[in-house]
């Protein structure tokens, strides 16, 4: 199997939608002989965060000299951006090799009687073969939905993550905060540690459940926490502090909400620490100074500033909002904005625009899920003008921009995936 027809093999697996569940990816990985048992991994979930906590987490364990698998969704681009080894992409060639083992795996199953797996089910499959192919040291493992019936939920990790709980998928994970923690709160492994950043219902639930597994759970300000000392767009200093430990970090992830999930990282690490003492405090430091997470708050240009963040979700975007209004509270706003039709776009856009804001709206993506440029300038009840495509938004946008002024492509990760691909970012 070349690269091409991987591809339209991972592709193909696209119609069958979206079911959550773990008989299927565990069928696929029996006939794989479970590669996940091969690996020693760190499972992160949550609303939002888990992106930046998994970067986070691994930087830190590839400056601690480990080899370091990191499986995140989706990708901007290229799927190959979902399996990465020490920041280094799965090449084509792997790529098509895990994609043909994990095909044969799949035909065996199907041959079994077994149901029709998910793209996201294949993927999962192909990232924990390759990671243990490579026999990485570390994988860090970030859930596609939820938890609980997610299809990566089939490891036991040296520790597991749970950043913060808000309302998202509901049509999934269930209507109420508390139903959708449980979701989450289902990545608990009996006796293995948990992080969180969680609070109000969701800590409820998730200590209940860390509980009733006998696994210690590190809460955010009862365990440990985090004060900000200087925050700009370009770089942020804060001290972290936990019973043991009090550490001066720099992140150049912009945002305060990432000092947060910077904290839950270090308390992560912390736990690796006492059973891998090469976990030390240096390799903290160097590996938060190193992280990168395109697509989130992600500065490309300045005077005028250009942002581009993936957020789409009123959680997501009142980040984004609050770090607009903190780091450009008098700037002139040019949104360039695309966003699926599932969400919740009149919130969103309460939440995000001020009346003096310009708006142009372009399509996030392709495929039939996302908002047309006209519909979405209606439901957003503001000054809002379509455009015919993105570039031709982004560059009006640009060239209206004074240099005081900030333009900022958002609403979708879809959508700075294709302005990534078409190469507005370089």
């Amino acid at each position: 199997m070349d690269y091409a027809s991987a591809l339209a093999y991972v592709e193909s697996r696209g119609k069958f939608g979206i079911h959550l569940g773990l008989e299927r990816i565990q069928g696929i990985l029996a006939a794989l002989d479970h590669p996940e048992r091969k690996l020693r991994t760190i499972h992160i979930t949550g609303t939002n965060g888990k992106g930046s906590v998994a970067t986070f987490l691994s930087r830190i364990l590839m400056a601690a000299g480990k080899k370091t698998g990191t499986y995140t969704s989706p990708h901007f681009v290229r799927y190959n951006e979902r399996m990465t080894i020490n920041g280094e992409e799965i090449s084509n060639a792997d790529f098509a090799q895990v994609t043909e083992q994990v095909k044969q795996a799949v035909d065996a199953w199907l041959a079994g009687g077994g149901e029709e797996p998910t793209q996201f089910e294949v993927i999962t499959a192909m990232g924990f073969l390759y990671f243990a192919q490579q026999q990485v040291d570390y994988a860090v493992i970030e859930v596609g939905m939820g938890g609980l019936w997610d299809s990566t939920n089939v490891i036991i990790p040296e520790v597991s993550v749970i950043t913060n709980v808000t309302l998202e998928h509901t049509d999934r994970l269930g209507k109420t905060i508390e139903a959708i923690a449980i979701q989450k709160a289902g990545i608990i492994k009996p006796g293995v540690p948990v992080v969180t950043e969680a609070e109000g219902d969701a800590l409820r639930v998730i200590r209940a459940e860390a509980e009733a597994q006998h696994a210690p759970c590190y809460e955010y300000e009862k365990n440990f926490s985090a004060q900000m000392l200087n925050s700009t767009m370009a770089a942020q200093e804060f001290v972290f502090r936990n019973p043991q430990t009090e550490l001066e970090a720099t992140i150049h992830l912009a945002g305060a909400h990432q000092i947060l999930n910077a904290a839950a990282a270090m308390q992560a690490a912390w736990v690796l620490a006492q059973k891998d003492p090469a976990l030390t405090e240096k390799a903290v430091l160097e590996g938060l100074a190193a992280a990168r997470w395109p697509g989130r708050l992600e500065l490309i240009h300045q005077k005028p500033d250009i942002i581009l963040d993936g957020a789409h979700n009123p959680s997501g975007v009142t980040v984004l909002r609050k770090a607009l209004d903190d780091y450009y509270p008098d700037a002139h706003r040019i949104f360039v904005f695309g966003m699926m039709a599932d969400k919740d776009v009149s919130l969103v856009s309460q939440i995000l625009f001020r009346d003096t804001d310009t708006i142009y709206t372009v399509l996030a993506h392709t495929g039939d899920r996302a908002e047309t440029p006209e519909k979405l300038a209606k439901r957003l009840h503001k000054n809002a003008i379509p455009m015919p495509d993105l570039a031709a938004a982004y560059h009006r946008a640009v060239s209206e921009a004074g240099p005081e002024a900030v333009v900022c492509v958002c609403g979708s990760l879809y959508l700075v995936g294709t302005f990534k691909e078409l190469g507005l970012d370089r």
